[in-house]
């Protein structure tokens, strides 16, 4: 893929720089073509001065032609000057010569007529050439500055261009260097993948054997083994733990927690409500305290006052329905066991406001019959009693919905999962309904409350009632609001939320079933926090790798272990037999000492004895024991003496008196329990060794087999390595040989190569001898 982009992006920047060379080969052109007019118009505009000078000489000669004959003309008015004054005087002097200068006259007027007109026009064509000089000029000039401002731009536009194409051209240059090197390394790359590819299928051919083989197996298993897929019925699938999403359930809470907040307002302003309201039934129509109200008013009141026993549930409902959301649990609808609690409650809240709904419809009636009651206050109080049923009526819509969702907890069947998200819309407009009627029951109130004011029997205390009774409604409408506006919120997270269940499953299919889930999620949960106990300190990789061979020397089979366990089981319950046997034994014995106890004790009391005869111990009955102690008494000092049986050792320390009963039973029985103690732990220490022999044994078949493995492997190798040596050796004589023959033919060559060029120096000395004689000839010659 690299080199893929890599070759894109070179035949992009290729593309881009073949349009830059166009673009300049363009511009060049244009450049040459706008300095081949730059130079016509050069050239042109010499041509042009080189007119200018001719018609500037041709206007010199011309203004000192004018000035020659303006001289001329001056002389010849002098002389005409001097011919008049010549000819006054000399009147006389003839006609014939005042004819003659008047015909001269006359030719030098037409003459300089002529001249003066001649000189006229030329002025006239030289101030035309002038003037047409100067325009000429001055377009020249315009034209040649913004040509050799053009020309600048172009010559300015052309270096950019030249720069940017050295820049790109390096560029280019520096990239197809570095795309060469690119191109090398993935070469060598795609040469390292085109191995790794072949090392890969094959890994991937033996894995695909391996993976094949275990599916059998894993098959073989699951077919023998495993009875059913939980996930295929719907019915065991949901008593899976799902993931758990704490942000969903964190989001939950929250949730819950705003809308507890908003139903323990909406509670407040319920209760003031209805306590209000039923202040305002005792003092209006009729104040209570001046005259009694009437029968409806009082029941209507005594129902009001009742009010906290059915709206305070309301918020220990929420509350429970909160505490039951938490990060440990999964909330859907089938584990929200709390919201049945609070749909009673609401039903209970539904079934009061139902009941007192007659008496307060009758109680607005019985308002507007009043004598006090105006057209305008009657009309306020007809709306209300729209509004007061059109309140009940919201609230009975919205206990049903809520009922139904609290079913799928308690009865599933009773709710169809595809009916969720209409229930959850459903309950969005009713709650704005509910917000809708508590805006007109505030307005109409407010309305109400005015004209009420404005009477004149109207007292301090109602006034006062009313805008209690006014703050509570304004507080209900906030509050109704403010729920709607968060349901609104938050339904299309109640709709997505209804899908977070069990994996690959529409939901829980029934409150029982969600019920297991979560004690399995407990369980879950707990052993997940087993798991997370610090482990103990594991042994080095170093150490575990040198120790490798005599741990798995060392490891018992789990037949060996099963055989073990199954011998020690063996034990242990001879062992209990034998114990049972015993205590057998040792109840029998406890019943025949006392019964000798009790026939010792009548023999004592039948029999009048001394002190001497009483302290005998009518236990110990054996004859040998008895001399013993009679010999032991007779000595001055104390030793201790040993009695030996099979059982064991028995050391009795004598004394001068004659131990009692208690005593010596104690003793044996001691001595008895040691011997057993001691002969019991001798059995385990057997058992415990024959085991360790047994386990080293084993340990030392599997040493012996590993070593015998080992050593097969070890023999197969060292064959291995003795044919690749032979076939090194082989490879190496091959080789050899062809170095020695190919060295042969070398020197065949070469030797070869050395008489072909003794043969061409002695072709050379001949020709050196010829030529040398040729030229001694052509010298004598």
């Amino acid at each position: 893929m690299a080199a893929a982009d890599l070759q894109g992006k070179y035949q992009k920047l290729a593309q881009e720089y073949s349009k830059l060379r166009a673009q300049n080969q363009v511009l060049k052109k244009g450049v040459v073509d706008e300095q081949a007019n730059s130079a016509a118009l050069k050239e042109q505009l010499k041509m042009k001065d080189q007119s200018l000078r001719k018609l500037q000489q041709e206007m010199d000669s011309l203004t000192f032609r004018n000035l020659q004959l303006a001289k001329r003309v001056e002389l010849l008015q002098d002389e005409l000057d001097l011919s008049e004054l010549r000819g006054k005087k000399n009147k006389k002097s003839g006609e014939s010569s005042s004819q003659l200068s008047q015909e001269q006259k006359s030719v030098f007027d037409e003459d300089l007529q002529k001249k003066i007109e001649e000189n006229e026009r030329l002025h006239i064509q030289f101030f035309e050439a002038d003037e047409q000089h100067k325009h000429m000029e001055a377009q020249l000039r315009s034209r040649l500055e913004t040509l050799e401002t053009e020309a600048a731009q172009h010559q300015a536009v052309i270096d950019g261009l030249t720069r940017k194409y050295m820049e790109t051209i390096e560029k280019l240059q520096n990239d197809k260097a570095k795309l060469e090197v690119k191109s090398q390394t993935l070469e060598k790359e795609a040469k390292d993948c085109r191995l790794r590819t072949e090392e890969c299928q094959l890994q991937l051919s033996s894995l695909h054997e391996d993976l094949s083989s275990r599916l059998e197996e894993s098959l073989s298993i699951i077919n023998e083994k495993v009875p059913f897929n939980d996930t295929r019925f719907s019915q065991y699938n949901a008593l899976n733990v799902p993931l758990h999403n704490r942000r969903h359930q964190l989001k939950m809470r929250d949730i819950a927690g705003q809308a507890l907040a908003f139903i323990q307002d909406l509670v407040t302003a319920l209760l003031n409500f209805h306590t209000y309201t039923e202040q305002r039934v005792q003092i209006f129509p009729v104040d209570s305290a001046i005259d009694t109200i009437s029968p409806l008013n009082q029941k209507f009141s005594q129902y009001l006052h009742e009010n906290a026993s059915y709206v305070r549930p309301l918020e220990e409902g929420m509350l429970r329905l909160f505490e039951s959301i938490t990060e440990d649990t999964v909330t859907v609808l089938e584990t929200t066991v709390q919201l049945k609690t609070f749909s009673e409650h609401l039903t209970c809240y539904v079934s009061f406001l139902r009941k007192i709904l007659p008496y307060q419809l009758k109680s607005l009636e019985e308002e507007c019959e009043s004598s006090v009651c105006t057209s305008a206050l009657r009309a306020r109080n007809l709306e209300l009693y729209s509004d007061v049923k059109k309140m009940t009526a919201v609230f009975e819509k919205l206990q049903t919905y809520i009922a139904l969702l609290a079913l799928p907890s308690t009865k599933p069947d009773g709710l169809l999962r595809a009916n969720y998200n209409s229930i959850l819309t459903h309950i969005a407009i009713v709650l704005q309904e509910f917000h809708d009627v508590m805006k007109d029951i505030s307005k109409h109130y407010s309305q109400k409350a005015t004209i009420e004011h404005e009477l004149p029997t109207a007292t301090q205390k109602l006034i006062t009632t009313n805008d209690c009774i006014l703050s509570s409604i304004v507080a209900l409408t906030n509050g109704a609001g403010k729920i709607a506006s968060f349901f609104n919120n938050n339904v299309d997270y109640f709709i997505a939320s209804l899908s977070y269940g069990p994996k690959a499953a529409g939901g829980f299919i029934s409150p029982l079933s969600a019920e297991c889930m979560l004690q399995y999620k407990q369980k879950a949960v707990a052993y997940m926090r087993s798991l997370k106990k610090p482990c103990l300190e594991s042994v080095p990789y170093e150490e575990a790798l040198a120790n490798r061979r005599i741990l798995l020397s060392s490891t018992e089979s789990r037949e060996g272990l099963a055989q073990q366990v199954q011998q020690s089981l063996e034990k242990i319950a001879k062992l209990e037999q034998e114990k049972e046997h015993w205590m057998l034994e040792a109840q029998l014995a406890k019943i025949k000492l006392e019964k000798e106890n009790q026939r010792m004790a009548d023999k004592v009391k039948s029999a009048s004895g001394s002190h001497l005869a009483l302290s005998e111990n009518p236990v110990l009955l054996n004859a040998i024991a008895v001399q013993d102690q009679e010999e032991s008494a007779d000595k001055t000092w104390q030793e201790p003496v040993q009695s030996t049986s099979l059982v064991g050792m028995l050391v009795v320390t004598s004394d001068s008196e004659v131990p009692d009963v208690e005593s010596r039973e104690d003793l044996i029985k001691n001595h008895y329990m040691a011997r057993i103690v001691e002969l019991t732990s001798q059995l385990q220490l057997a058992d415990s060794k024959s085991v360790h022999f047994h386990a080293e044994c084993r340990a030392l078949s599997k040493r012996l087999s590993l070593a015998e493995k080992s050593k097969e492997s070890l023999n197969e190798e060292m064959k291995l390595a003795s044919q690749n040596i032979s076939r090194l050796q082989d490879e190496l004589t091959t080789t050899k040989r062809s170095y020695e023959d190919q060295l042969s033919m070398m020197s065949d060559h070469l030797c070869s190569m050395n008489e072909t060029l003794s043969k061409q120096r002695e072709e050379i000395d001949t020709l050196k001898m010829s030529s040398k004689s040729n030229s001694k000839k052509n010298k004598s010659r």
